[in-house]
């Protein structure tokens, strides 16, 4: 038997910390009608449904190549990733919806200590929960677990801003102020919402490794440079834990292929030291394809 992955059993855990949150913080609705604690439930069904998302993309993610998908499963993650921030939207605007209707329909909250307990109680489930997660994605370099990670962590700064409120409007009668705070808190989602899907589409559309990966991937290159001429028409992209880098090396025309060989193997080497996962194509060209430059930075 397959033993579970250390990103599978994060997306699991994910899962039931979703559920057991969702639990509890409508539980605290329950106790006090507040729209904040019930806008704080609504983005916690959001977490659920983006970790059952996130349990069926990094299992499909881990699958090896095939000779359908040469390159991998690796950008279902992506995919994931886009579902999930399109569901963070939805929850934001339902935020809005229920506190645009309570701001024009006021209700009075009686103060709940038991309300209080069950929202604190979800707030340290979720900040334990979303550090694993990030910690765990970070060492799997799977953008969807620490993309959920963060989202989880949103969520609990989220919620302290929703009880802080909805205690003040408990304590004072302002009961103007419970909604404010939903819309405030829902304006928060939609900026994650934004940035996650920005950042899915980013790996979708191939953009290229982030700037300080691409200059360990040229310091590495240009280690040697002593053995070859130039190189030019450098690309990078990523998908999920796998880099993919391909360039144009010139090399003398004189230089001997078995020589030409063990360079290759020689920049390869030294790239895989600063880039793990990394995919490597070098496309190389005798010296009358040289292009006078030292290096083409187009990315």
């Amino acid at each position: 038997m397959t033993s579970e992955s250390p990103a599978a059993r994060a997306a699991r855990l994910s899962l039931l910390a979703g559920v057991a949150v969702f639990a509890l913080k409508l539980g605290g609705y329950a106790l006090t009608g507040s729209v904040g604690l019930l806008s704080d439930a609504l983005e916690s069904t959001v977490n659920i449904a983006a970790a059952l998302l996130l349990g069926l993309s990094v299992r499909f993610a881990a699958r090896p190549a095939d000779a359908s998908h040469p390159y991998g499963h690796a950008k279902a993650e992506y995919v994931s990733s886009f579902a999930e921030g399109l569901l963070i939207g939805v929850a934001g605007a339902l935020i809005v919806e229920a506190s645009v209707g309570r701001l024009l329909h006021p209700e009075y909250l009686e103060f709940s200590g038991s309300a209080v307990a069950l929202t604190v109680l979800a707030s340290a489930i979720n900040a334990a929960v979303g550090t694993y997660l990030v910690r765990v994605g970070r060492a799997q370099r799977s953008v969807a677990l620490e993309g959920d990670g963060h989202h989880v962590l949103s969520d609990v700064w989220s919620s302290a801003a929703v009880l802080a409120g909805v205690l003040v409007a408990m304590l004072t009668g302002w009961s103007w102020l419970d909604p404010l705070v939903g819309l405030a808190v829902a304006l928060g989602i939609l900026v994650v919402a934004w940035r996650v899907v920005r950042r899915s589409l980013g790996g979708l559309l191939d953009e290229t490794l982030p700037a300080g990966e691409v200059e360990r991937l040229r310091a590495a290159i240009e280690r040697h440079r002593g053995a070859f001429l130039e190189y030019h028409d450098l690309r990078t992209r990523r998908a999920g834990r796998a880099a993919f880098v391909d360039f144009h090396l010139v090399l003398p025309g004189a230089l001997p292929l078995q020589a030409a060989h063990d360079l290759m193997d020689d920049i390869e080497a030294s790239i895989h030291e600063v880039l793990p996962d990394v995919s490597i194509v070098i496309h190389v060209e005798p010296e009358a394809f040289a292009q006078g430059t030292k290096l083409d930075l187009r990315l």
